[in-house]
Formats: C-alpha cells, structure tokens, sequence
C-alpha cells in the first residue's frame, strides 16, 4: 500500500495528542539542558550519539533503532535512556519530554523521521545528504523555516579548520574570480552487477519492515542492505555522490555562495534501477556569483581511479593528488583543497605560494579530530539553548542536498544534459521529473 508524504505526516501528527512545545519557546531552553531522542545509533549514527552526548549541556533521553543489537549497545552507553524500535511510537510516547531530535537512519528514512520531528515542534539534527529525494529537501526547508527551528546537516568538516580557512581564503580573492570547480572521490559505493534473487531469513535482531519504512516492500537478503551497503542502492542511499560528495561539495559550495545548478549531465554507465552507477563522472553548470565567472563549470568524478586527469589537476613537482578533494580555477590560480586534515595549497603559475593564515584569526592548525570531530555537534546544541547560530542549518543543506540529488538522477539519464528550472522545480525533460518524488508505503 502506498500514501502521500501530505497523508503520513497528517497520520503521523495524529497518533499523538500530546502537547507539544512551540517553536516560539526555544529561547526558554537558554540556560538550561537539552533533551535528545536518537533515531539510527548504529554505525555513524553512533559516532552521532557519542559527539552529541559529549555536550556538558545534553541528556540523551531517547534511543531508537530497527536493529536490537544496535540499539543494546547504545543503551549500554545511556542505561537511563528509554529504547523504541519505531520513530512513531518514540514521539506518540515521550514526544513531551524531548526538545531535539537526531536522525541518523539511512538516507531514505531522513526526510520521514524528520518532518515528523520538525512537525513536532523539534529542533533537528539529520544526517547527510539532508533526504533521499529533491522534494523533500525543499519540504524539510519550509517547514524549519516556517516553524523557526534549530536545524543542522550532519556534514561535521563544515565546522573543520581547514574548511573554514579554504572558505575564506577563496572569499578573500586569493585566486579571483572561480570558473572551475574539479572534485573527486576513488569511494565506490555503486553496484554493477544483477538484482539479487530469492530471500532469506530476516535476523532475529532486525526488524525489516520497520527498516524497509517508507520505501517499497522488498525481500530481505543477507548482506544486501543492512548494515553496511544501503549507500548503492537507488531506494535507500545516494551513491558515492552523496556520500562523499556531500562533504567534498560542501566548502566550494559555500566559499562560492553558490544556488543551484542550471544544466547538469552525468556520464556514467546504463541505469539497471537497482543500483546506482559505479563511476560517475557528472557535470553542473551553476549561474554566477560574486565568487565566480558569469557561470561555474563543476565537475565531479567518483570510483575506481577517480579523477580522470586534467591539466587543471596537475601539481607542482609533479606531486600526487591527494586521494579525495577539490580544486578550485581562478584568474589568479588555483586553491587544492584536500580531504580531510590537510591545509588548502595555493599554486600560482605552477608553483605552491605561502598565504598569511594569522589575517583569519583561526588560530594555529588543528590537526586532532576529536575536538574537531565535535564542534558540528555543540554548535547544534548550544543553538538549541539560544546560545549560537548553526552553520548548516536545512536553509542551506537543502540547497546544496538537491544538487547532489539532481547529479544522482542524471545518473538515470547517461550523457544527456539536464535543465533545471530551479523556480519551478522541474527538468524541461519530462522523464526526468519522475525521479524527483517517490510515494510513500503504508508501514
């Protein structure tokens, strides 16, 4: 059975008749602690709970997981914290004592749990890529918007010292104005190869219907979806793009004040409708800004021997490319911007040139992911109690989510180039618009 995204939300309101904190209230919260509900704790949705709850300020209240075993480890961390199997039932139950969610399921479960927190009156932590599809990154927005939320992507770097300085060394005009963006990513997280056949037993520990939540009904097979390789899959994840492209995007997108694209082309192999392709080579043309030439050319390559090599990539020395990263093209020179924990490198006429950190005031270099690690997440909190302001709040990471996403459904469409009506939200090529939705299963 499918629904609506308008009629779950609508149910979803309803199996509840508690009363709620508006959102005007928030600023009570200052000087006071906050209260978490946790919604996905295992893989990173661990490493979540582990950075939140080291907040001097947050109790971690709630725990919820389709999977029992994750769900046993997280509460061995947090014995006071109440467990749920089901999102639904952890606000119907105790939505009167949380102040803010965290959701950390698989991309496809992102934009449920969290329009159903936000319709709540929750502040909300959620995972990258912000949802599984176009029209609900533009629906997380205006509902965050319009009830006034706490709301921040999970894309932790964006709060790192190196992308912060690469953020202001390019708005500062050390290479001028951008016309090229090259960002790359050997990750795999496509799958060639056939729909699996059969079925197997579902674990004891899992709950696979729950898993399964607003996506299509499909047989259970070991090893396919859960845990770990949900990411290739066209009905959970968003490939490596938006994985690891999510992160990579993130600081040019910024450092550029970027909008939406306008053409996007991917080039790639056939769509099989199971699997997303395992290398992506996917092209967007951006209109400009006052980082930018009139347009921006954004390239993007992932898998196996990602990038193709480019004169643009070339380095001094004839140095090797970092394994991930990102090259910005100026009238002035290029900025390398590699991932993770490394300084930005400027090259100017085929050689590295130093730049005055000290002007920034960031401070020295930060090279310990622990602290590092976590300032994404206190940023979260202390917006919560009226003590910040969230770098990545859903303003800004649907905007960049439904880039990434229109590069994934170019995907379906090999070599065609795709226009983007960003007004309208809608591809002047008919068949692409169906990709931008999907109906939501009755669970």
């Amino acid at each position: 059975m499918k629904m609506n995204k308008r009629r779950f939300l609508k149910n979803a309101a309803a199996l509840s008749s508690i009363a709620f904190l508006p959102s005007s209230s928030w600023a009570l919260l200052q000087d006071k602690r906050l209260r978490t509900a946790h919604i996905g704790v295992g893989g990173m949705g661990m490493e979540d709970l582990k950075a939140t709850a080291s907040h001097s300020l947050v109790d971690i209240v709630a725990l919820c997981d389709v999977d029992s075993n994750n769900l046993s480890a997280a509460q061995k961390l947090h014995p006071d914290a109440k467990t749920f199997l089901d999102y639904r039932k952890l606000f119907d139950q105790i939505g009167s004592d949380i102040d803010a969610v965290v959701v950390s399921t698989p991309d496809h479960t992102h934009a449920p749990a969290s329009m159903m927190a936000m319709e709540m009156g929750k502040n909300v932590y959620c995972q990258k890529p912000l949802t599984h599809h176009v029209t609900e990154s533009r629906a997380m927005a205006k509902m965050a918007k319009e009830k006034n939320l706490v709301t921040q992507m999970g894309i932790q770097v964006h709060s790192f010292y190196d992308y912060k300085l690469a953020t202001l060394l390019i708005q500062s005009g050390i290479i001028g104005k951008v016309s090229v963006v090259r960002a790359w990513s050997p990750k795999n997280w496509g799958y060639d190869g056939p729909v699996p056949e059969g079925s197997d037993p579902v674990p004891s520990h899992l709950d696979w219907n729950l898993w399964l939540g607003t996506s299509a009904e499909r047989p259970y097979k070991e090893g396919v979806y859960h845990p770990g390789n949900w990411r290739k899959l066209v009905d959970y994840g968003c490939g490596t793009l938006g994985d690891m492209g999510v992160h990579i995007f993130d600081t040019p997108y910024n450092a550029l004040n970027l909008d939406v694209p306008f053409t996007i082309k991917n080039s790639c192999r056939e769509p099989n409708g199971f699997g997303y392709p395992e290398r992506n080579t996917v092209t967007y043309e951006f209109p400009g800004t006052d980082f930018t030439a009139d347009t921006l050319k954004w390239i993007w390559y992932d898998g196996e021997g990602a990038p193709e090599m480019h004169d643009d990539l070339k380095l001094p020395n004839n140095d090797k490319l970092p394994d991930q990263g990102a090259m910005f093209m100026g009238e002035k020179g290029k900025l390398l911007l590699p991932h993770f924990m490394e300084l930005p490198r400027l090259i100017v006429d085929g050689k590295y040139e130093s730049f005055d950190v000290d002007q920034f005031e960031l401070g020295p270099p930060v090279r310990d992911y622990g602290p590092e690690g976590q300032k994404h997440y206190h940023q979260f909190v202390d917006t919560c109690l009226g003590k910040g302001t969230c770098s990545a709040p859903f303003s800004y990471a649907a905007r960049l989510t439904e880039t990434i996403l229109l590069g994934v459904i170019a995907g379906r469409f090999p070599d065609q180039v795709l226009n983007w009506d960003r007004k309208k939200a809608i591809f002047s090529e008919k068949a692409a618009n169906e990709f931008l939705d999907s109906e939501y299963r009755a669970f």
